[in-house]
This record gives C-alpha cells, structure tokens and sequence, in this order.
C-alpha cells in the first residue's frame, strides 16, 4: 500500500497542471517561430493574433520566421525548447504530415509539442495559373495534363500543398509533375515566371495578386464561393467527390508546458480572434473561428494527423 500512495503522490506532483504558473504568466516578451516566409498565410494569421495577444496579455509577441524542410526546422526549436511558454510554435496545417514524410524528424509532433488552440478554420484552396495562362479552368487543367506535360510546385514534399494537388490529379486521373520548393513565396515566384503551369494556395497571402491581375484563379476546392474572390468556379462542380485538405493554423507549446499557461492562451487567443480588427482580417481571409479548448484542440490534432497520415498513402509520398 506504501508502494502504491507513493506512485500516487509522485504521479499527482509530477502532472503538469500547476495553475499558480499561468498567474503572472507572461512577465517578458514571448516569440513566436513560424516555419514559413513573412508573408505568407500562416505568417500574417501568426502576426495579426500575436499582435492581440500582446495587447491583452501587456507583452510583446513577437514572430521569427524560421524557415526550412516544410516548417520542420521552426517546429523541431520549439519542440526541443524551454516549456515555460516564453517560445510558442505557429503553423500551418501542413505539420500533420511532417510524421509521415519525413524519417528523423528529431521531435514527436504527439508527444513534443502541446497544442494551444486553432485560430481559423478554412475549407478550400484556390487554385492558380499565371493570368496570360490559356487554362481558364479546371476542366482546361485535366484536359491539358492529358494532352501535355503540367508542372505544379508546392512548398515541399507532404506540404498540405502537394498533398491537395495530388489529390486531385488521382481524382481527376491525370498526372502533374511536382516541383517542390522552399516555400510559397518561391512557388508563387515560379508560376509568375512560367517555370510551372499550375499552383493549389491558401487564398490570404494571393489576393493581391489576383485583384492586381496578375495570376488567376480557375477553381475553388471549397463548398461554397471565396468571399474575396467569389467568381472562382467551385471544384465540385467540376470534380465531384474530390475533398480537399482542411487548412488551419494552430498555437503550440512544447509538450511539457504547464496546463495552466496552455489554457490561459488558449481562453486569451479565443478572445483575440473575437476583436473586431482580428475578427474583420479573418474573415476577409476566409477563415470561420474555431472555439475548442485546449484539451479538445489537442485531439483535433491528434485526428488531423491521423487523417492526414491516410492522405500521405493515398497520394503514394514515401518518406525521406
């Protein structure tokens, strides 16, 4: 019975609730590593909701983007870091997919990383070709794929990405040839040049662009219209049955921060997402809020990377 109280009493001190953490929680500046470029969608989501946090919580967020082999680089510094919730984690839904992509990851994605909360949920891609492309929709790409040779890039192997594109050409039963680069800013530049034909986006960081003209979009893999873009004809009409991958971006900490700092970002990063100025920028990207706590948040992720495991065999992506 000794054996057993003691167990108990080591098991109870050593949980990582301690709510006297989260008290005074943060006292200096907190960073925030994104694996992607300035720029892109998961930079401006991490900027805007950090830039919140910081008005609420009376510290600086701030974000460093760290770049390299599809947001692992970024993922593995926090996953290896301090867990006192002084350096946080911000990325794109493509995190997923790094377990089964990648053989020596040198973190666990399950176990190394804790998530807080997800700031948005997105339901489609864009899909784009340069604006003096002769594909003008997706019923042009699939009949051009068979006729001829269509490259497409990506921000690397197991990206969220690739995995919607090649989806879609098994789908569609065609064959598009991969490009991968470093991330969405290089394949953005591609397409522009004509180094490839045809790219599958998250739609916040290329609005811009396609009001200024410059590329076009000749789908949407969502239900309904993009309200930025609302002419993009829906994918389903075209391809019904394919389904897209969900697009998120989603808070973490290292795996052994204490519950109470988790929860008290994820209430504070709730109530950011509700102002009207962060509210109004995610809803002109698209994205419709997401209200889990952070005990469901983790086995929504938990789910995404079983589901996104299943997405990585379908599209036959051996790891590297």
């Amino acid at each position: 019975m000794l054996r057993i109280a003691l167990a108990c009493a080591l098991a109870l001190a050593s949980t990582d609730v301690h709510p006297a953490a989260a008290e005074g929680y943060p006292v200096r500046p907190v960073r925030v590593i994104v694996g992607f470029a300035a720029g892109s969608g998961p930079d401006i989501q991490a900027r805007t909701v950090s830039q919140a946090l910081g008005r609420a919580l009376g510290q600086n967020f701030y974000v460093e983007n760290r770049l390299g082999a599809n947001g692992t680089v970024a993922a593995r510094a926090v996953a290896t870091g301090e867990a006192d919730g002084y350096t946080l984690l911000f990325s794109s839904a493509s995190i997923a997919s790094t377990p089964f992509v990648y053989r020596q990851l040198g973190y666990d994605p399950l176990t190394d990383l804790k998530p807080i909360a997800t700031v948005g949920l997105l339901d489609g891609l864009l899909v784009l070709v340069k604006a003096s492309s002769p594909i003008r929709s997706a019923a042009d790409l699939i009949a051009q794929a068979k006729r001829d040779r269509v490259l497409y890039g990506s921000p690397g192997v197991g990206n969220g990405l690739h995995l919607a594109t090649e989806l879609f050409a098994q789908r569609a039963g065609i064959t598009l040839q991969h490009i991968p680069y470093k991330g969405a800013s290089e394949v953005m530049t591609a397409l522009l040049s004509g180094s490839i034909d045809v790219m599958f986006v998250t739609p916040p960081s290329v609005i811009g662009l396609i009001k200024e003209g410059s590329v076009r979009p000749i789908a949407f893999t969502g239900e309904k219209p993009f309200p930025e873009v609302p002419d993009a004809p829906l994918m389903k009409d075209t391809l019904p049955g394919y389904e897209s991958t969900l697009s998120w971006g989603m808070f973490f900490a290292p795996g052994k921060t204490p519950a109470a700092i988790v929860d008290k970002l994820n209430a504070t990063i709730h109530a950011a997402i509700r102002e009207g100025d962060v509210a109004k920028i995610m809803q002109r990207d698209g994205y419709f809020p997401d209200n889990r706590n952070a005990a469901e948040t983790g086995a929504f992720f938990r789910q995404e990377v079983e589901r996104t495991g299943l997405m990585v065999k379908a599209a036959k992506i051996e790891p590297n």
